[in-house]
């Protein structure tokens, strides 16, 4: 079967709060890259364009969503003080910060990454289905989420958070 993948880089900070001891409890940030294989959905054949899809069509709104919305962005917890502190005196970097329920781990960035993409994929009518989604976070530590690691369904979050939505959202400030 024909699989396509994609990366890209991206810039990053984020703070964990679980544990006050750690040194990722201080604001810190990360050059990252993302690597997304969509596996498509039937089997390749000779013949008119031999391709499932075009490459832009399946990656134009991933490569956006991480460029314009990714790239830069502070992820926090829903409960870092932090936010109290961007909306009083920062209100304009407000759509800047990636929330999450519970701490901004590179797990938690790759299942949010997994759901988008997949919603990405469900509003363009793509033939493909996500099937890994890989985050190097430094040259020694990489997360990979893959079709037999990762059931979506069971993160339970509600599917009106922004990782379900179609949109290029990184936080629920809006709704």
């Amino acid at each position: 079967m024909v699989a396509v993948a994609f990366t890209r880089r991206y810039s990053m900070a984020h703070r964990l709060l679980a544990d006050p001891r750690s040194k990722c409890a201080i604001p810190h940030g990360h050059n990252e890259l993302v690597t997304v294989r969509l596996s498509p959905l039937t089997s390749f054949r000779f013949g008119g364009a031999n391709m499932i899809a075009p490459f832009e069509a399946v990656k134009r709104r991933w490569h956006r969503f991480v460029d314009d919305h990714v790239d830069h962005a502070f992820q926090l917890n829903e409960e870092d003080p932090l936010l109290a502190w961007f909306r009083a005196h920062e209100p304009a970097a407000m759509p800047r910060l990636m929330t999450f329920v519970g701490d901004p781990t590179t797990e938690a960035l790759a299942a949010a990454f997994w759901l988008k993409l997949d919603a990405f994929v469900q509003i363009d009518a793509l033939p493909f289905a996500v099937a890994e989604v890989r985050i190097e976070e430094t040259p020694t530590n990489t997360v990979i989420l893959t079709r037999e690691s990762f059931d979506p369904r069971a993160c339970d979050l509600p599917e009106d958070r922004w990782p379900h939505r179609a949109d290029f959202s990184i936080n629920d400030f809006d709704r």
